[in-house]
């Protein structure tokens, strides 16, 4: 996957619980580990909103592009 979620940065630098942060922005812990561990499809603004007002950060300190290796053609 191109997009890697970065949450469990943000949390270890504010000493912050999965289900702190869950309770904080208003969802459940179940579904906030699967956006933590990057196998959700997709993110709503609202949420992403939350979260960066949550953890005082920006939507970059949580999502980053990493370039993947090309495939060959066979």
């Amino acid at each position: 996957m191109p997009i890697v979620v970065d949450i469990d940065v943000m949390l270890a630098r504010r000493k912050m619980s999965v289900g702190e942060l869950a309770e904080r922005i208003g969802i459940t812990p179940a579904n906030l580990a699967v956006l933590k561990n990057g196998r959700a499809k997709a993110v709503r603004f609202s949420t992403l909103e939350a979260l960066c007002e949550a953890l005082d950060c920006q939507p970059g300190d949580l999502l980053r592009h990493v370039d993947q290796p090309a495939r060959a053609v066979p």
